[in-house]
């Protein structure tokens, strides 16, 4: 019997129902250290595995508890991370440098399954290829365009849906055909965190939660670290603050835009409307500028609907019920079921859709995965501990890149809103005609 929808959803991260109370990382600070990192995500603990496993005593600093942020609010998807084509990047940097970039994308794609593998985290990895379905004819012809320039050019392997076969791929006749791409993957974000603080731990990084940096003084031998409870001297600092970087790095502030993605997560379903739903198990994307992204839970008893559904940053409690009319459009079969788990989380885009990695002000940093930051923000993480410890292999084709900002930007982006409305028009619009005919 199909149920009428939950108007009183769960407001806790659907993910943390599977992995039990968080474990305990307290105690007093040291005086000193060889790394500190601000930020205990995946791009942060990736850099303490890498240092404490160098030699060097590492402590890792969050103002929450750690993986408070999008490292367990995320939606599981993984991909090649970056946005920017072949041919805008060539046009801005030239042909080698840009395939060097693209590289980089493929490359933490790999990275991240040989890791997960390699250190067997238990965190539901899954090579399962992504449909990314397009919401106009118009769309899906330019999708196949560009999937044969990338298996052409750059070797992604891929291939086309009509939309006369897309309920292979996925039980909607919303969309009109699309792409799959084979090697994207999917994981449990909150199990793949914990697996890190594991292996953090089990290095020997110390990791401390709830204390607050709040601020960064640069000494002759390294820096002075101010926290909430107390100071500690460091010789290398790592910023791994992405998405909830703040003023304490106002360099980094201002050259990254925090934009919030919301989730909503099903009631159990049955396994029949599961299966017609995702039969291969993909996860999915869509064409559209604000775009939605969905899958089926790892143990495919519920259905996973995110995206951005108000041109203003919002409270899951307004950003659920939106979300459910979006899904229900894409699966009405769902009408009627419940929403569980309605939650957000906060990623960071860069202005030029770029990730950057670096040093400013003898500060290394890592942000900027612009929505595809499970592999990237592991995968620089991974080279910024590497940088660390002066291994050559540290150094990434973001290393050189101009890290753009804009005129009066300082890291509150008053101009979000504007930018989400006029793209959500034009989605409707587009979407609208095309239904239309």
């Amino acid at each position: 019997m199909v149920r009428t929808t939950s108007h009183a959803p769960n407001h806790q991260v659907y993910w943390l129902d599977d992995v039990g109370p968080a474990p305990e990382f307290s105690g007093d600070l040291p005086a000193s250290t060889d790394v500190l990192i601000v930020g205990s995500g995946y791009t942060g603990l990736n850099a303490a595995i890498e240092t404490a496993r160098g030699g060097r005593s590492t402590l890792v600093l969050d103002a929450d508890d750690p993986g408070y942020g999008c490292s367990t609010r995320n939606g599981g998807q993984i991909s090649t991370s970056i946005k920017p084509t072949l041919e805008k990047l060539t046009a801005k940097f030239g042909e080698q440098k840009a395939r060097a970039i693209r590289g980089e994308g493929s490359s933490a794609l790999s990275w991240i399954e040989d890791f997960v593998r390699g250190e067997e985290i238990d965190c539901d990895f899954r090579n399962v290829g992504r449909f990314h379905a397009a919401h106009t004819p118009e769309s899906y012809e330019t999708l196949a365009r560009d999937t044969e320039k990338l298996r052409s050019q750059e070797g992604i392997e891929s291939f086309v849906v009509p939309r006369d076969e897309q309920k292979k791929e996925l039980g909607t006749n919303t969309y009109h055909g699309g792409v799959v791409f084979t090697k994207h993957c999917s994981l449990h974000p909150a199990k793949y965190h914990r697996g890190l603080l594991r292996l953090a731990d089990e290095a020997g990084a110390r990791i401390l939660g709830n204390c607050r940096v709040t601020a960064i003084e640069r000494t002759v031998k390294g820096f002075n670290v101010i926290t909430e409870k107390g100071r500690v001297k460091a010789r290398d600092v790592i910023v791994a603050t992405n998405g909830y970087t703040t003023n304490l790095t106002p360099w980094q502030q201002r050259r990254v835009i925090p934009i919030g993605s919301y989730i909503i997560a099903t009631e159990e379903l049955p396994e029949a409307l599961v299966d017609e739903l995702f039969p291969t198990d993909r996860i999915a994307s869509d064409t559209f500028k604000v775009l939605y992204y969905y899958r089926a839970s790892p143990d495919r008893r519920r259905i996973l609907f995110g995206g951005r559904v108000s041109a203003a940053e919002t409270d899951p409690k307004i950003s659920g019920p939106l979300l459910y009319e979006s899904m229900c459009r894409i699966f009405p079969q769902l009408k009627g079921r419940e929403v569980t788990h309605s939650w957000a989380g906060t990623v960071a885009y860069s202005f030029d859709e770029l990730p950057h990695a670096g040093t400013h002000d003898g500060v290394h940093y890592a942000m900027g995965y612009c929505g595809s930051g499970v592999s990237m923000a592991s995968y620089l993480g991974m080279r910024t501990g590497q940088k660390v410890l002066g291994k050559a292999e540290g150094k990434t084709a973001f290393e050189d890149l101009p890290f753009p900002t804009r005129p009066l930007y300082t890291g509150k982006p008053w101009f979000l809103p504007a930018a989400v409305a006029w793209y959500r028009w034009m989605d409707t619009r587009q979407y609208r005609r095309a239904v239309n005919g």
